[in-house]
């Protein structure tokens, strides 16, 4: 299989409010937006996040009606601090602080309407110990 792109989608109760979410407060631009259903531009051509209305008959009938659950995107950022404040300022609450992680990421977590959550990202160098102990010797 040769992937020429990568489309994430989840079903949501309230389409329109989980587009303006990821519109207005992400700032993903919209390529998609009927009334069952949506998608976002996640970052690079051809790698979307989709949003279709719970019930909807293009949905396996046996999984029309399935709750989202344990669902997580990560959005690499160039500045992880500077992303929460500007959320923070626009009343999103964050679900954990800005942290640095020693396997080399700033990080922190929000959730969208659904309850589903992005791990929002800054790459940054790994901690020198952990890297020793972690990762192969270049």
């Amino acid at each position: 299989m040769q992937v020429k792109g990568f489309g994430a989608g989840y079903l949501v109760d309230d389409v329109a409010a989980t587009t303006r979410f990821y519109r207005e407060v992400i700032g993903l631009p919209v390529t998609v937006e009927l009334d069952w259903f949506a998608s976002v531009n996640a970052g690079a051509p051809g790698y979307e996040i989709s949003f279709v209305r719970r019930g909807h008959e293009s949905v396996p009938e046996g999984y029309r009606a399935r709750p989202v659950s344990g669902l997580a995107f990560g959005l690499v950022v160039e500045d992880a601090r500077a992303e929460a404040k500007r959320l923070e300022e626009a009343g999103v609450e964050l679900v954990t602080p800005v942290v640095d992680e020693a396997f080399g990421q700033r990080h922190f977590y929000v959730a969208d309407p659904n309850g589903v959550l992005l791990d929002v990202i800054e790459m940054i160098p790994p901690d020198p110990d952990w890297a020793a102990a972690n990762l192969p010797a270049s």
